[in-house]
């Protein structure tokens, strides 16, 4: 992967962490400049900044959050935000919706099952080309969730976008994308994610295209790592292998579009100038990105399944002790060895509503069907499980260790109805004949203590 910037653009000269221009670990308090001496030492807003900058704060909690949850950065900058905007205008971008999204001439009670929704010709960009599956919960709230799929082709170009709404945790399929940000840059291919916090300012680039993924945009309280109880200091998700990225600036004087998303509607204003112009900043309130192929997995080593909560990398908490307003769970590569046991994901109903999206592979419980890049969704409390050939070739293998590989499919979690947009019920491309899978299963009672 390339760590070139885009030109023009002026980066901290000592990167930190196992990876150029990164700086390892997750809610750390970070401290990196651009230009020696931009940071201030031992006080947050003198009375003049070096370099002529303005010192200005980007929170990302309540200023009276909990000291463990309180976010904020500190950003020393070319010129502050109020120069980034000027009078809005509203703006139209169809394909992306907001909740409450209901339509009541949509059903979104059932299974369903998508393909790899085709990328177009057509020239899109991160803005333009996202294309909203599900909505749950209210934004005007900040409670909820909306699930898309992005169809990237070309580069931003001049244009910047934030969202007031929402984080978005950006999850890659294929193509290759460089996130050019206020606090740095990141470049993000298939296999790893990344967080782009509320309120962040950035652009957009194709690296390598045409590029399509998947987002989780987040309405309520911010993504964490879940606590580990039992399982103790280790595995899972561990700090050190999320990377944030050092400080780069551009000081570049250009016509500039900046659209903004707020309370679901979107708009825009024209600036003449570059808003990615923070020399140095400090605190915790930042993007991130994380490689899923350093998740340990942790699971049965002597006999049945265990809930699939094991597998999750982030939370976002809903205000309720143990049910999220979303989990961001992933399946990768693994050894299965329970004994006497049936290994795939049992049947079950779920007060969580289950969107699935296949990154890499096949995925164990659905071997046919569900291609990379293909979706499916199973609403609070419909029951689903393995179809008739996972369920027949589990319940008679043999049962020796054995390794799960080339699979990696991921799970957003949360805790409201997910409601279908009208692309997803008339656009993109769904399986009808999906629920068809569990048709074929048989009845197996006989009456005996045996069975059959």
């Amino acid at each position: 992967m390339t760590h070139d910037l885009p030109r023009g653009m002026t980066r901290a000269t000592v990167a930190t962490g196992t990876h150029p221009g990164y700086m390892p670990g997750f809610g750390n308090d970070f401290e990196t400049e651009a230009l020696p001496g931009a940071l201030p030492q031992g006080q947050n807003s003198p009375q003049k900044c070096a370099y002529g900058l303005y010192a200005e704060q980007l929170s990302g909690t309540a200023f009276t959050a909990p000291r463990g949850q309180n976010e904020r950065t500190w950003c020393y900058r070319i010129r502050p935000s109020v120069r980034h905007t000027g009078d809005f205008a509203a703006i139209d971008l169809p394909h992306w919706k907001t909740a409450p999204n209901l339509r009541d001439d949509i059903v979104s009670l059932g299974q369903y099952r998508w393909d790899p929704i085709p990328v177009p010709e057509e020239e899109l960009t991160w803005i333009t080309g996202m294309r909203t599956m599900t909505t749950a919960g209210d934004v005007n709230i900040q409670v909820g969730m909306a699930s898309h799929v992005y169809l990237v082709t070309q580069s931003m170009q001049d244009e910047y976008f934030f969202s007031a709404d929402s984080e978005l945790l950006v999850v890659p399929q294929e193509g290759r994308l460089r996130f050019c940000t206020e606090l740095g840059v990141i470049e993000l291919e298939p296999k790893e994610i990344a967080i782009i916090p509320r309120g962040l300012v950035y652009r957009v680039e194709l690296l390598e295209g045409p590029a399509r993924g998947f987002v989780c945009e987040n309405y309520g309280q911010k993504f964490d790592l879940p606590n580990r109880g039992p399982i103790g200091a280790n595995c899972l998700a561990n700090p050190r292998d999320f990377k944030c990225p050092v400080a780069a600036f551009e000081d570049r004087e250009a016509r500039s579009r900046m659209v903004i998303k707020w309370c679901g509607r979107f708009h825009e204003t024209w600036i003449d100038h570059s808003p990615l112009d923070v020399v140095a900043w400090h605190g915790n309130y930042c993007p991130c990105k994380y490689d899923l192929r350093t998740y340990a997995p942790v699971g049965a080593v002597l006999f049945d399944h265990p809930d699939p909560s094991i597998f999750t990398v982030l939370t976002a908490p809903s205000g309720q002790e143990g049910t999220a307003n979303i989990d961001f769970v992933l399946f990768r590569e693994r050894w299965q060895v329970a004994e006497h046991s049936f290994r795939p994901p049992w049947y079950h109903k779920n007060i969580m509503s289950e969107l699935m999206g296949n990154i890499h592979g096949i995925y164990d419980a659905k071997p046919q069907g569900f291609a990379p890049g293909g979706i499916s969704l199973h609403n609070c409390m419909l029951p689903h499980g393995p179809d008739r050939d996972a369920f027949e070739g589990a319940s008679n293998a043999e049962l020796k260790p054995e390794k799960l590989d080339d699979t990696m499919s991921f799970m957003f979690e949360t805790r409201f109805p997910q409601h279908l947009t009208e692309f997803a019920a008339r656009e993109a491309p769904m399986q009808k004949d999906y629920i068809e899978v569990w048709k074929k299963l048989e009845k197996k009672f006989d009456g005996t203590p045996g069975g059959k």
